[in-house]
């Protein structure tokens, strides 16, 4: 059966068939060619025809054209679109014209670095110059390093790596930096938030020994769609950019299917307004945990409650979807959004696969936390297609190759326009027609965005958001830049803040100042404290001690408290593991291999405080305002939940020490004329109601993770001495999310009350306002009267 056969068996499914939200057929698109360049080596031009090149893509060429006359490029193609050749060939065409120019690669991940390797390693051969192109990175031998710093034309590495062991170590690699001539960053897009803000700092410390060794490098840069590319790529290298986006690459037809199993919940009437091939949603009973009504969290475990296995949960559509696609040959990628919901996937999928005679080891599961090994192996059954199925968290969302999948299965919306479409580009990387599937959870934002399709596939993708300049990543960053040159006084490192954060680490005697100069003069290395994609810079180490003792994955340690904390159930693998004991200050927790038909989730208590009020704003119904504030969470209980229905089956207390972060929101305070429209019991129970709609629908306006927004209800608030709501990012000092949704304050109100009121639910369900036992009978209207009044200007 091939795809467009299986789409057929899909809509005249009678279960399935009812859940099709929306099913559009995305035409092929031809290409737009150009010749090869007339300055193009006629080595690399024999190269490009051996390998079916004759021409290249229009972008391509666009290009090629830019970067050889030195400018800073950003290229925004879809997946598979050719980006690689974008900076490719006029970096080999410059090291064959002066084999003395250098250049350094730049992935976001190890496993995207060494595919690229490969690439260029087919490439390369038959050049008039022999071309070293080799990876950098934690996996390369320590014989190899000398050979790569002193032969290596073509840098491939990683963040972490240009991090930790280029750039502290510049004195041993002078011949790069006096020679360096092209930075290529690829996958832009990642670079945002915390990772992102590191990132742009990483260059400024880069383009700083650059300044030093008299070199100028230019620098090429490649996102998939996002709404602020340009800007984006901007911030990050601290120069003006050209943005290429008129792609030249042909796209095979694409059939995209929206399914919502809400809608096999309980039968309701249509409604006349809706239009053809969508359907009303039904009330669901089970949602998401919530805390108290003064602290709305979601579990830092990603919430799988959300959606439980059902008849016709989230869950179980996906397998009975990916099962069908397998078992008819049809090879195929599955995306959960958290760690655990991919491994509870890949358990049910394995049993799945046996009762039908499928091999088990045929479906595999691919995350952060697997090891370099076992991700490789991986990487390769796919090519060979050896491996029919992959479960993957957003690991696989890059242009790893991973072969010719036929199709792509979302269980769940990622969160952004953006990383949906990174998705289901996976499927279809051979220009032969494809499948992609998003199967809809019962949370908020799944349900807005299945209901409402148009809304999806009109909307330009949403926006990358950094804050290089935040102080605690600003201040980590300018030891390690220390570390490496002594700064003038009246030197900038980015922001007009460098003098005073100089001035400061001099007083806490971390830098010297002699002269006009400072000095690092700290024991230690800044670079191995700093870790470029998180906050806290630590990481938790699981050790397996059911055979001996050996590393099977880590967890950085916020994720710590809620999935290692002593009797959690941690899955790697497929497989379930009992934390039996965790070593919190060496960053370390024990498991053993155990089997039970249960997973553990863990929530946690949250106390908000405000610190500084930098902006505000006073419309007589409501104060709002934007600042500083401080976060103190502990993780309280865990519940024990079925691995086949959701059931919670028990509990137990998490004994871990509070921790404290200081971090950006908004809130808004309640006025005396709205507060007296309620009764008292009826307030609480609109602003919570408010609230959750608020945070489900806050990613629909950021390029963010869900669980990078929380939002907390105060019925009256010690400081603002008002009923007051809450919206603040959950990482310490904040990298500009709240920013944005304090500017479109508006807006979010009203994408939260559309997402209440076009519910077709009565009273109020998780997928709107909360559950009925925290919202009360009346909490769907109570809360649309509070976002309708709260809009009145």
């Amino acid at each position: 059966m091939n795809v467009e056969q299986y789409v057929t068996s899909l809509l005249r499914d009678r279960k399935l068939g009812p859940m099709v939200t929306s099913h559009r057929a995305l035409n092929a698109v031809p290409g737009r060619y150009r010749p090869l360049p007339d300055d193009l080596h006629p080595a690399l031009s024999k190269r490009l025809f051996q390998a079916g090149l004759g021409q290249l893509y229009s972008h391509q060429a666009d290009s090629y054209a830019n970067v050889r006359q030195e400018r800073n490029i950003v290229v925004v193609t879809p997946t598979s679109s050719g980006k690689t050749l974008c900076y490719n060939l006029p970096v080999l065409q410059s090291i064959i014209e002066n084999p003395d120019t250098r250049a350094i690669y730049l992935f976001p991940t190890k496993a995207l670095a060494h595919d690229q390797r490969d690439e260029l390693a087919q490439f390369v051969p038959g050049l008039p110059v022999k071309i070293n192109a080799n990876t950098y990175d934690g996996d390369t031998p320590q014989s190899a390093r000398r050979i790569v710093r002193q032969a290596g034309h073509i840098i491939i590495t990683n963040p972490d790596m240009l991090h930790a062991g280029i750039l502290p170590h510049h004195t041993i690699w002078i011949k790069l930096f006096e020679n360096l001539s092209y930075v290529v960053l690829d996958e832009v897009h990642q670079y945002r938030g915390v990772f992102g803000s590191h990132v742009a700092n990483l260059i400024r410390r880069l383009r700083r020994l650059c300044h030093h060794y008299g070199s100028r490098p230019t620098f090429i840069c490649s996102s998939a769609s996002i709404g602020n590319a340009k800007e984006l790529a901007e911030r990050l290298i601290g120069d003006e950019v050209a943005m290429i986006n008129q792609s030249g690459a042909p796209i095979a037809e694409k059939q995209v299917i929206f399914l919502n199993p809400r809608l096999s919940a309980a039968p309701v009437p249509v409604q006349a307004t809706m239009s053809r091939g969508q359907r009303p949603a039904a009330p669901i009973v089970k949602g998401p945990i919530q805390s108290p009504v003064n602290t709305l969290n979601r579990p830092a475990s990603g919430a799988v409650a959300h959606d439980t296995y059902t008849s016709d949960s989230m869950f179980s559509v996906t397998i009975r979807v990916a099962m069908d696609l397998i078992a008819n040959g049809i090879q195929t990628i599955v995306f959960g959004r958290t760690r655990l919901t991919v491994e509870l996937l890949l358990s049910n999928l394995r049993m799945a696969a046996q009762q039908r005679g499928i091999p088990v080891n045929a479906i595999r599961g691919y995350r952060g936390g697997y090891l370099p090994s076992e991700r490789r192996q991986i990487e390769s059954e796919l090519r060979s297609q050896k491996a029919l199925c992959v479960v993957s968290t957003n690991a696989l969302e890059l242009g790893i190759d991973i072969g010719s999948m036929s199709a792509a299965v979302l269980c769940g919306y990622p969160g952004s326009i953006a990383s949906t479409w990174q998705r289901m580009g996976r499927a279809g990387r051979r220009s032969q027609q494809s499948l992609a599937i998003l199967v809809a959870g019962w949370a908020p934002l799944d349900q807005f965005i299945v209901n409402r399709p148009d809304y999806f596939f009109d909307r330009n993708p949403e926006n990358g958001l950094i804050n290089p300049d935040n102080l605690l990543i600003l201040a980590d960053q300018l030891k390690c830049a220390a570390f490496e040159l002594p700064f003038d006084a009246d030197e900038q490192f980015g922001t007009e803040a460098t003098a005073d954060l100089l001035a400061y680490l001099h007083e806490i005697n971390v830098l010297h100042k002699s002269g006009q100069r400072y000095y690092w003069m700290s024991e230690g290395f800044p670079a191995q404290s700093v870790k470029p994609r998180s906050m806290t810079g630590e990481n938790f180490v699981i050790i397996d001690e059911t055979d001996g003792a050996k590393v099977i994955g880590e967890v950085d340690r916020y994720a710590a408290r809620t999935l290692v904390h002593e009797h959690a159930i941690y899955i790697h693998e497929g497989q379930q593991y009992e934390v039996n004991r965790n070593d919190w200050d060496e960053n370390k927790a024990y498991v053993r291999r155990i089997d039970v038909d249960y997973y553990t989730d863990a929530e946690l208590q949250v106390n908000l405080d405000i610190l500084h009020e930098n902006s505000a704003e006073d419309s007589g119904h409501y104060y709002r305002a934007l600042g500083d504030v401080r976060v103190r969470f502990m993780p309280s209980i865990f519940k024990k939940v079925k691995l086949l229905t959701g059931e919670n089956v028990g509990s137990g207390p998490v004994n871990l020490p509070e921790e404290e972060v200081h971090s950006s929101g908004f809130w808004i305070a309640i006025g005396p004329q709205v507060e007296t429209r309620f009764a008292k019991n009826e307030l609480s129970q609109a602003m919570f109601g408010a609230a959750n709609a608020l945070v489900h629908v806050a990613p629909l306006h950021l390029m963010c993770d869900a669980r990078d927004i929380y939002v907390a209800a105060h019925r009256r608030n010690p400081i603002t001495k008002r009923p007051t709501i809450f919206i603040y990012e959950r990482l310490p000092e904040a990298v500009g999310l709240v920013d944005k949704l304090f500017q479109q304050h508006q807006l979010l109100l009203a994408t939260a009350a559309e997402l209440i009121q076009t519910c077709i639910c009565q009273a109020g369900c998780p997928s709107c306002v909360g559950p009925e036992e925290q919202v009360g009978s009346k909490g769907k209207r109570l809360a649309l009267d509070l976002l309708n009044t709260l809009s009145e200007r």
